[in-house]
């Protein structure tokens, strides 16, 4: 027969994985040494058990380097003659076993309800709770949750807006829905000519609906853009904001409470600062054959980040990072993503520094400058 003790380890492999603290029976000061349960003896343990099962039992004298059997009651006297062990049975020990992870998830399932009924009250109490009062009335943070109260709280904002509103939108092109989603606020605050400003990354100039959305918005929108920008943001007259509350976008945050809300426009301002406005052409690189967006992609390969971040933080797909990269390493002559990052730093790509000359580099077809 194959070795019980794999047969009772391998029983119990699964809740190893999920780091289950396992079923361990008391070892006294004398088994300290063997410092295991049932589901996973030692290697010395497991010999002499898997010899008592095969042969019926074992002398005393064998189990004296392994105590942990005996105080696991995996062997025990035999009634008939003191000087041998006999084994436990298999079958009982796997029952025992089984029997001892039926406890744990018991007692795991009754910690769980505690825990949700310890949550539900406290939700409770936090209901009951008022959020601080910003300046002039009004929770300082009021955490809307779903969409309809979203759209109410804009709503309500955009009504009361008069003079400014500023938004941060991030991701790539923008789709169809999402432009005609706030369009009726847009046109509506236009009509009582708030000034209204955007910022998007550099890939939405790609999208035609952009472009459209701000011929029909004329002169009320301003639009810039940078290679990347922070999450969803839009700022009413400087005295309110909205921010997302979570990645679905299904909850947002309406925050009043001015240290906040100076905080976001500040971050907006410098944003804007840095940014290109849409009517203006991105800049050159410097270098021949690499275009403004692999430049960014350079710079963040250079930083360590893998193709999904990069993609993401540029508002393009994996697929289309992918295969940015691959014409980087093209132009670069970069036979490898290490050598590609080398070469990144070569050419100043990572931001290290910036170059003056298209033909400093040492591209490849192009000479570089012998220094005398």
């Amino acid at each position: 027969m194959s070795r019980v003790a794999d047969l009772v380890g391998a029983a119990h492999s699964c809740a190893a994985k999920r780091q289950t603290p396992g079923v361990k029976w008391a070892m006294a000061e004398r088994g300290a040494k063997h410092p295991h349960g049932v589901d996973r003896l030692c290697e010395a343990g497991d010999r002499v058990y898997s010899r008592a099962v095969r042969r019926g039992r074992v002398p005393r004298t064998d189990a004296d380097p392994v105590p942990c059997l005996l105080e696991l009651a995996l062997l025990h006297p035999d009634p008939d003659d003191m000087d041998w062990l006999v084994p436990t049975s298999p079958q009982e020990v796997m029952t025992r076993l089984l029997r001892g992870v039926y406890d744990e998830v018991r007692e795991s399932q009754r910690r769980v309800g505690s825990a949700v009924a310890a949550f539900e009250w406290y939700a409770a109490l936090g209901q009951d709770r008022q959020m601080p009062a910003a300046p002039g009335g009004g929770a300082a943070i009021r955490v809307l949750d779903g969409l309809s109260r979203i759209q109410a709280a804009m709503d309500e904002a955009t009504q009361a807006c008069t003079t400014e509103v500023l938004s941060v939108q991030p991701g790539g092109i923008r789709r169809e829905a999402e432009l005609t989603e706030g369009l009726h606020r847009a046109l509506a605050l236009r009509g009582r000519g708030v000034r209204m400003r955007d910022l998007y990354t550099h890939v939405a100039r790609h999208g035609q609906g952009l472009l459209n959305y701000l011929d029909l918005m004329g002169g009320a929108v301003e639009a810039r853009t940078l290679d990347e920008v922070i999450d969803r943001l839009i700022l009413f007259d400087r005295t309110v904001a909205f921010i997302p509350a979570n990645t679905e976008r299904t909850m947002a945050l309406e925050l009043r409470h001015p240290a906040l809300v100076e905080y976001l426009v500040t971050v907006f301002e410098r944003l804007w600062r840095l940014a290109i406005p849409l009517t203006a052409a991105l800049p050159d690189t410097g270098i021949e054959g690499i275009s403004h967006r692999e430049q960014s992609i350079a710079a963040l390969l250079a930083e360590g980040h893998q193709d999904a971040v990069i993609a993401e933080r540029l508002g393009i797909s994996v697929r289309t990072c992918r295969a940015h990269i691959a014409r980087l390493s093209e132009t670069l002559g970069a036979a490898s993503r290490t050598q590609l990052g080398v070469r990144i730093a070569q050419v100043g790509l990572d931001g290290s520094r910036r170059p003056s000359a298209p033909n400093m580099f040492g591209l490849p077809g192009q000479e570089s400058p012998s220094i005398h």
